[in-house]
């Protein structure tokens, strides 16, 4: 998202954009943990959304950009994690971990991207206009780091340092 400055430039941009895309009904809570891999297909589990959301939230319709922002959350959670000290993996080189975490983050983010915009654009449900797309996606991620941050201090206050870090790089306060 780079700086804080022109992550606010571009919420301040959004607002005049002319919004595009359907509704629809999304998953909720989709992340890595739901998604399995069974032979050579891929499987979704656990579609009943975030839980501490009111039922009514959940099926509620909405981008499904909702979906797509949990994920790279998920990704960027997943790397994230591997530096954490109470995953308890032995690292010989914080800085080659750190390296090989954030290539990982990135390849993965970009073939997620890639196959979901491929997958996607031709759908109703997708915005028109890609400057909208971003700016709403944009937006989602930093809900979803948010409410990450929350949960975290609900449920495991000890883990809450990786939400905290994933949000301060999201407005550009590394």
């Amino acid at each position: 998202l780079g700086s804080r400055d022109a992550l606010l430039e571009r919420i301040k941009a959004a607002s005049a954009l002319t919004p595009s895309g359907a509704k629809s009904r999304i998953h909720g809570d989709y992340h890595l943990g739901q998604v399995l891999m069974v032979q050579n297909d891929v499987m979704i589990i656990d579609f009943e959304g975030e839980p501490r959301r009111s039922l009514d939230q959940r099926r509620a319709k909405t981008s499904p950009l909702r979906d797509v922002a949990g994920m790279l959350r998920s990704i960027d959670y997943a790397a994230a994690s591997v530096l954490d000290p109470r995953g308890g993996i032995a690292i010989a080189s914080q800085e080659v971990a750190a390296q090989r975490a954030s290539l990982w983050r990135d390849l993965t983010t970009r073939q997620f991207m890639e196959a979901y915009e491929a997958t996607i654009a031709a759908s109703p449900t997708h915005p028109d206009d890609p400057a909208f797309s971003q700016a709403l996606l944009d937006l989602f991620v930093m809900q979803k780091a948010a409410y990450e941050v929350s949960y975290e201090l609900s449920n495991r206050p000890a883990w809450v340092a990786i939400p905290l870090r994933g949000l301060a790089a999201l407005i550009g306060n590394e």
